[in-house]
């Protein structure tokens, strides 16, 4: 089979659009077909046909106390200084039918029992104290329309109302078809060049989280006879859809396009969005069938954007990833965009102050933590540029506001613990989200209000003091409390046994060297000791090569990218590879003083000075706890 090229990259609308027509031509563009199932299996289900008490609820006049029923006239002239005396009264216990010529219910502790009978001081009304026929619900009535998605309640409601079953969509029933020969399951440790397959696990429980019901195939290899042996294995099993997962790219080894075009028709080779233009859309003996690119990031959004729609479509509710809610929020720093595709950004989300703020997560579309930390998706049409920091932006919520409002913001540098600060945080109540800016960028951040605090550890080269000379000159105009997080061992992070016997900041000339980003603490450091030492920065190679974290620096050189890298002793340590310390340095958080009264940096500040948190940071190597939790002042 020839390679396959891209037919062409089209708009998503356009996309849709041509899906929505061959789905017309094939009529299967209309709900699936219904199925009676047991109200105890109906949760989460959609139902297909408006639901209509059978009876009413409840069905008869029934007691709401236990007590007596009596005749409410008879009540009428009880007075404390001229009690009543009632023979006609019989006792019931709530739910109990009310007997007849009775109309009202007197509870047993306003009453006294005597051998003549009840006495009240007290009349009642008619129907006090009973559930009158009909009162939750009358024969005939509404009780539930077609295209709900059923919840507990609704279970209870359909019993109450004489029904046992209840008539639902079935679930649209969707094949996953992984394909790669790089590909290993998940139960497999993968070997160098292996892969563990994982999208098939995502694209199911998008499918499944949707309403339908998913089965995912063994991993097919990169043969296009095995590939097309399967997808008519799988077509024989007449499903609603089938997903091949990878495969839809130009590459030499991508045979989807060319299967489903020998075998039906091919609608659509190429979608203008980011991430995930690679995505096959066609029909095979009238089953729709959608390439999904490799990429996890770009999987994921294909599921969202297409299939997630397509499954609710067949269940009779409202399509589209535009069903979620939405919310605008402010974003903290400019993105750029491919003009002519619609751009899907994913965005951790924060309110500070009076304004949500969305910052961007890392845009890779490999980048799997990126799906884990995302709070909202942020849609930037094409013909767009982009958007300007402090611009107003549409976000798809995947996280209740409420749960939003209780996140504590920080910007700023990175530091490995700051996700143990973020468990204790969480046993608490409340959120730590992060954005990793470098110090500098932290600084930023917090003149335009955009976090709750920022990290930083900035040495000034002219007094040697962290952060301090930074904050007067950049946000003397601001009311700040500095709290230190800790203090922290850098050095240079080498390879296991080190190979190139790095000792001190000379060797960086002879070696691979992996930079921070501009702004990070880190970056500053070395610049000072680089200044210190008289060594020209562009004597090092590979001091424009840029990370934004301790990890990432550690990653590159774990896999061979760099020899050396400035860092924190954990992340060497967390990537099994050797540390040639330099030196301590504090790390503090800076927080405006009219966040200080947030109930979540009012937590943080009291798990910095807990016990608990010291020894857990002190338990890891290279962080000292001595001023942990300590305010310092700014003079």
């Amino acid at each position: 089979m020839k390679r396959n090229i891209y037919l062409e990259d089209i708009p998503l609308h356009e996309a849709q659009a041509r899906l929505t027509e061959a789905l017309k031509k094939y009529n299967k563009d209309q709900p699936v077909s219904s199925e009676l199932i047991n109200l105890r299996y109906a949760v989460g289900r959609i139902t297909a046909e408006a639901h209509w008490a059978k009876r009413s609820s409840p069905h008869y006049h029934a007691a709401a106390m236990d007590g007596y029923a009596v005749q409410a006239q008879d009540t009428l002239y009880a007075t404390e200084t001229q009690p009543v005396t009632l023979q006609n009264a019989y006792p019931v216990n709530t739910g109990d039918p009310l007997p007849d010529n009775t109309n009202a219910v007197i509870m047993i502790e306003n009453l006294q029992l005597t051998e003549e009978g009840i006495v009240i001081t007290d009349p009642v009304a008619p129907w006090q104290h009973v559930r009158m026929m009909g009162e939750d619900m009358i024969a005939t009535e509404l009780v539930l329309p077609a295209g709900h998605k059923l919840r507990p309640v609704d279970l209870g409601a359909l019993a109450g109302c004489g029904y046992h079953q209840v008539s639902v969509y079935r679930k649209p029933r969707v094949i996953i078809i992984p394909t790669g020969s790089e590909l290993v399951p998940a139960n497999i440790e993968p070997k160098p060049g292996q892969i563990t397959e994982y999208n098939s696990l995502v694209l199911a429980a998008q499918v499944e989280e949707s309403g339908g019901e998913a089965t995912i195939l063994p991993i097919t290899p990169d043969d296009p006879e095995k590939l097309r042996q399967v997808l008519f294995d799988a077509l024989d099993q007449t499903p609603d859809l089938i997903l091949i997962l990878s495969g839809s790219s130009a590459g030499s080894r991508d045979y989807t396009a060319g299967i489903i075009q020998e075998n039906g028709e091919l609608l659509v080779h190429g979608v203008a969005v980011r991430p995930g233009h690679p995505v096959i859309i066609g029909m095979s003996r009238t089953i729709p069938v959608i390439g999904v690119p490799g990429y996890p990031v770009s999987a994921a959004l294909t599921g969202e954007i297409i299939i997630q729609p397509l499954i609710t479509q067949w269940l009779g509710m409202n399509a589209g990833i535009h069903t979620r809610l939405t919310a605008k929020a402010t974003m903290t720093r400019k993105l750029l965009s491919p003009i002519g595709d619609d751009d899907f950004v994913r965005v951790t989300l924060a309110k500070v102050g009076e304004h949500l703020l969305a910052a961007p997560l890392n845009r890779g579309a490999g980048v799997i933590t990126s799906l884990v930390r995302a709070d909202a998706l942020a849609h930037i049409p094409r013909f767009s540029e982009g958007v300007n920091a402090g611009d107003e932006v549409d976000v798809i919520l995947y996280r209740p506001l409420q749960e939003i409002t209780q996140s504590v913001f920080i910007m700023g540098s990175h530091d490995p613990m700051l996700d143990l600060l973020g468990q204790f945080i969480n046993q608490q109540g409340f959120r730590l989200t992060s954005a990793n800016v470098g110090s500098l960028g932290g600084i930023v951040a917090i003149r335009r209000r955009e976090a709750h605090l920022a990290g930083m550890h900035l040495l000034d080269e002219e007094t040697g003091e962290y952060n301090l000379p930074y904050l007067k000159k950049q946000l003397n105009h601001i009311p700040l409390k500095v709290v230190t997080f800790s203090h922290r061992e850098q050095g240079f992070i080498v390879a296991r046994g080190n190979p190139k016997n790095i000792t001190n900041i000379n060797d960086l000339t002879r070696v691979r060297y992996v930079n921070r980003q501009r702004g990070a603490g880190t970056r500053l450091l070395l610049d000072y000791e680089l200044k210190r030492h008289g060594i020209d920065p562009l004597s090092i190679q590979g001091y424009e090569q840029e990370e934004y974290t301790h990890l990432a620096v550690a990653a590159a050189i774990a896999t061979g990218i760099a020899d050396c890298g400035l860092g924190v002793r954990s992340a060497a340590i967390a990537l099994n590879l050797d540390f040639v310390p330099v030196g301590w340095e504090r790390y503090d958080f800076v927080i405006p003083e009219e966040h200080i009264t947030h109930p979540g940096i009012q937590i943080l500040l009291d798990i910095l000075n807990s016990e608990t948190f010291k020894a857990a940071l002190s338990m890891q190597p290279g962080y000292d706890t001595h001023q942990t939790g300590q305010i310092i002042e700014v003079v």
